[in-house]
């Protein structure tokens, strides 16, 4: 029997998590576009899949919006100019992941001229939309970058009923979603229209913390308006806890169901879009301008004027934070993304990628790191981690190298969130254990697999 579809009054419980501080200094801060850049360096890497291999040469010119980068592959997204100007070179750059992939470097003319080729697509049905989205080059914006049209295009077999908004958006610092509820309204209903006729899904929850009531309050007049006849889009406050934004967590808090180990939201019957995503598909339909920009929050101690920054896809972090008044003095710790989740920087030269979020630069006193010591058996790891595992335990496996261990523990159930990390009282660095376990252990079961395929 088929469940019954209900929009919940409240969110269900969810496991674990723990209570960072929100530090949304930006949040009433509107954004301010950048359109002074002399030259992005955009990787032909910034999605989950398949890398794309240049489709120009050095010496090109290129327009806003014109494809510089594609691949054949399913899972990949194409890659588009983010400025006029001319391909003055094409060579490897190491991601905050430490690979290495080829990267355009555009310099600047000067005009931000418009390619001819950006033109609003036609969508009538299911498989347009989807080649409309692969066409935008749209990756989840608020996360790993799993290609859009991949994550629309529901699995034969599976049902989805539910699409879930996300505006979490619990890290620490980072507002730009938040002021993307509160600047582009209309655009995130006109994209969750967009999509749920042609998916044919009559229950779309917004999950949205609820530190936000500003963005709550907007966000339900636009959700109780007539262009919601049937009462079909929902608001729903969550509590304000990390990590409320996972995929899997926001599932189980707006729908009560539960993505199995090694499964996806549509084995639960949900799509997630992050609220970035929805917003600028809605505009994508409507002008045919691929994503070439995005909403980056700059902020911490070590930032002069801490703000929501619109800039071109490839520009240098360091353009960036001269943007925002410079360095309060040498940064001690730079990150793209959050303090939980992010990725720790070497240097500013890291281009803006579609993924990137946030930067956050931190004086002395916030980037110290306190020294660990002996795992004094309390289960404050296990009590926050919101998957359910042991931290502690995985974490002493990965020092072994038991595989066995890190198998029946579910090492690949593991988020890398942080949570483990941030209760633990010895500060143990247990969730960057935990990150090199799953590397470890995905490296060991391809090499068993090429044993087999051997004998």
């Amino acid at each position: 029997m088929a469940e019954k579809l209900i929009f919940p009054k409240h969110a269900y419980r969810t496991h674990g998590g723990v209570h960072a501080p929100h530090n949304k200094n930006t949040a009433q801060k509107e954004s301010v576009v950048m359109t002074d850049v002399k030259s992005v360096t955009i990787p032909m890497s910034m999605h989950i899949g398949a890398p794309c291999k240049p489709t120009v040469k050095i010496g090109d010119t290129v327009k806003i919006g014109d494809i510089i980068g594609d691949s054949e592959a399913f899972v990949s997204a194409p890659i588009h100019a983010s400025i006029s100007g001319t391909v003055k070179k094409i060579d490897k750059i190491t991601m905050p992941d430490s690979s290495k992939v080829d990267a355009i470097t555009i310099e600047s003319d000067g005009e931000m001229a418009v390619s001819e080729s950006v033109k609003a697509p036609e969508v009538e049905n299911l498989d347009d939309l989807l080649k409309a989205v692969r066409q935008s080059g749209l990756v989840g914006l608020g996360g790993a970058g799993f290609p859009a049209h991949v994550k629309l295009n529901i699995p034969k077999g599976k049902t989805v009923d539910t699409l879930i908004i996300n505006v979490a958006e619990c890290e620490p610092y980072i507002t730009s979603d938040h002021r993307e509820v509160i600047e582009n309204s209309w655009d995130i209903m006109a994209g969750v229209y967009a999509v749920k006729d042609i998916l044919d899904i009559h229950r779309v929850i917004i999950g949205i913390e609820n530190n936000k009531p500003d963005a709550i309050k907007i966000l339900r007049e636009i959700a109780d308006n007539e262009v919601d006849k049937y009462d079909e889009v929902r608001v729903l406050p969550l509590k304000a806890s990390y990590p409320q934004g996972a995929e899997k967590i926001l599932i189980k808090a707006c729908t009560n169901r539960e993505v199995p180990i090694g499964g996806l939201p549509a084995d639960a019957g949900c799509i997630v879009m992050n609220v970035g995503s929805i917003s600028f598909l809605s505009r994508y339909l409507k002008t045919g301008m691929p994503l070439v920009t995005k909403r980056i929050t700059v902020d911490g101690t070590a930032i002069n004027n801490p703000q929501n920054v619109i800039a071109p896809i490839g520009t240098p972090i360091k353009d960036i934070i001269e943007f925002c008044g410079g360095y309060k003095g040498e940064p001690k710790k730079l990150l793209m993304g959050g303090p939980m989740m992010g990725n720790s920087l070497a240097d500013d030269s890291m281009p803006v990628i579609k993924q990137t979020n946030a930067i956050i630069a931190f004086a002395e006193k916030e980037a110290k790191l306190q020294t660990p010591s002996a795992c004094i058996r309390c289960g404050r790891c296990v009590s926050a981690c919101p998957m359910k595992l042991m931290p502690q335990s995985l974490s002493n496996a990965v020092d072994r190298k038991d595989f066995e261990a890190l198998s029946k523990l579910n090492i690949l159930n593991c988020m890398e969130c942080g949570c483990c990390s941030f209760s633990c009282p010895a500060k143990r660095h247990i969730v960057q254990n935990l990150r090199l376990g799953k590397q470890l252990y995905n490296n060991y079961k391809k090499e068993q697999a090429q044993k087999e395929a051997k004998e």
